[in-house]
């Protein structure tokens, strides 16, 4: 018998991942989107991620819940869009543990997105779970993703599920073949010459590929002593020029002209974004991961890049 699985806000890039990873090995995926589809992959159940619904019956007697729900970060810090980018976690959030906590038989499992931005912008030493040091950094301008980042866990860790195991996955980059992913974008820019440096080029990234993201959510979800945060990120975070250099020799382009920190500012302006998801330095490892004995299939950038550029057209 199947196991059944919410994936709350589950219609996006990385629910679909993960539904269609897990079906396969004996999970039921149900999503809850506030659009279900006449003809989905898995059965759809509507939410508006605020309010209990009918939605909620569906999570008593489920083996876990994974939610994923938030609005996207990529898009201008206009007041209008800081509010949708809070209140659509930790209200998601909050409503979840409600409908968790009237369960007759709750899941005994809970995952819930947050993000590896809430770590110090740090260009020496790395992050592991253990570090607790949240302070915003001005020169990153990331206050308001860290207050996010902490308003979400905090929504996780006030929640009244007792019974039920909590974990907070501090999701890095996740590179994958989806198009108008991070991969495709990166790699669309290196084939136009456009894929040097950004800003100093000394921040880090971390990120991880799409198969050890869903090989290491289903890991998470086996291994019941693991809990609070952990981090989804590979163990070898590059620098921002390391990760260029590698994309230019995977796809075969030996120019990528760099981009100084005022010329981001102005395509930032233009593609209705902001500049922090490419100048803030993330130095994030999955210690806990590592600890509990995970084997990444692709530990290293370049061979995650070539075989993703192996699988995309």
């Amino acid at each position: 018998m199947n196991r059944r699985i919410i994936l709350a806000g589950g219609s996006g890039f990385l629910g679909q991942l993960l539904g269609e990873f897990l079906q396969p090995r004996g999970w039921e995926p149900v999503v809850l989107t506030r659009s279900p589809a006449a003809r989905a992959k898995f059965k759809e159940l509507a939410w508006d991620a605020r309010t209990l619904g009918d939605w909620a019956h569906a999570l008593d007697g489920a083996e876990a819940v994974i939610n994923l729900a938030g609005r996207s970060v990529n898009c201008r810090g206009t007041p209008a869009n800081r509010l949708a980018i809070m209140n659509s976690r930790v209200e998601s959030t909050r409503v979840l543990g409600e409908a968790i906590a009237r369960c007759s038989q709750p899941p005994k499992t809970w995952l819930n997105s947050s993000t590896a931005t809430i770590y110090k912008h740090s260009f020496d030493r790395p992050n592991d779970e253990s570090s607790t040091d949240f302070s915003p950094t001005p020169e990153a301008r990331d206050a308001f993703s860290v207050e996010v980042a902490r308003a979400w866990e905090q929504a996780l860790d006030g929640a009244q599920a007792r019974q039920t195991r909590k974990v907070a996955l501090r999701i890095t980059l996740v590179f994958g073949t989806v198009p108008g992913g991070v991969f495709q974008i990166l790699r669309r820019l290196t084939r136009f010459q456009l894929g040097g440096r950004m800003g100093s080029g000394r921040q880090y990234v971390s990120w991880i590929h799409e198969e050890d993201f869903c090989r290491a959510v289903e890991w998470i979800l086996e291994h019941p002593e693991m809990s609070g945060p952990v981090n989804l990120a590979a163990p070898h975070p590059v620098t921002n020029r390391e990760m260029m250099e590698t994309f230019r020799r995977v796809c075969g382009v030996s120019i990528g002209l760099p981009a100084a920190e005022w010329m981001l500012e102005v395509g930032a302006f233009f593609l209705r974004t902001e500049t922090e998801l490419m100048l803030k330095s993330r130095n994030v490892i999955p210690g806990k991961l590592l600890a509990s004995g995970f084997s990444f299939c692709y530990p290293r950038m370049e061979e995650a890049l070539r075989d993703l550029a192996g699988r995309s057209h």
